[in-house]
């Protein structure tokens, strides 16, 4: 990300309407995360700004791959959608979110209607939308490609991998789970854990890269 640019995190809950406890876990859920995430990782807490739908904007030079990964983590059990949108951003960073605009906000809202009506064969949970049309294929062809991976993994290889990374010593979240080690590094394994950490890895050197 330029100085002068912004990136924008727009997201909403997956099957809401199934949860009578929505607002009450999301609040819960999100109060968490901005004390993990604020100043060092977003510049705002994290709003609720409609129903089930919640956003921010990213600190700058941030690892935002890994923030969207700690995101979904954190906010377990409810599953997001995420858009993300680079760009400008009209008038001062200042609460609340919601009141302001721009085009990191339009792009990150057109991102996260485009995973809503994705029409592929496979499901989408992660778009990106920068007004580079060379970054944004590459990256939502890596994200479509780990989130069908994330879509898979089982909540004891959840519980497993939020273990692991608190520490990440295999002996420290077994002896967390009260597990073996071997058992931590099989779930680990199943949970396509170190697949997703390359593509994390991989999405954070093509953002610096490409400046957007």
């Amino acid at each position: 990300m330029t100085t002068n640019r912004h990136a924008v995190l727009i997201a909403d809950v997956i099957g809401s309407r199934t949860r009578k406890d929505l607002r009450a876990v999301l609040a819960k859920r999100l109060a968490a995360a901005t004390r993990t995430h604020l100043k060092a990782q977003i510049r705002l807490p994290y709003a609720v700004t409609a129903g089930d739908e919640f956003q921010t904007i990213l600190a700058a030079r941030i690892n935002i791959p890994e923030l969207i990964f700690d995101l979904r983590s954190k906010l377990r059990p409810l599953r997001l959608r995420i858009g993300i949108g680079f760009g400008q951003v009209s008038g001062r960073v200042q609460q609340p979110v919601n009141l302001m605009g721009g085009e990191a906000f339009q792009r990150a809202r057109r991102a996260l209607e485009g995973v809503k009506q994705d029409n592929s064969k496979y499901d989408v949970l992660t778009a990106f939308q920068s007004g580079n049309e060379i970054f944004d294929s590459t990256a939502n062809l890596i994200y479509a490609l780990q989130d069908t991976l994330l879509i898979k993994v089982t909540n004891k290889q959840w519980d497993t991998i939020q273990a692991y990374r608190a520490d990440r010593r295999l002996g420290i979240a077994a002896r967390i789970l009260k597990l073996n080690r071997s058992t931590v590094s099989r779930n680990l394994k199943r949970g396509y854990f170190w697949q997703i950490e390359r593509t994390i890895s991989a999405m954070d050197r093509l953002i610096r890269a490409s400046k957007v």
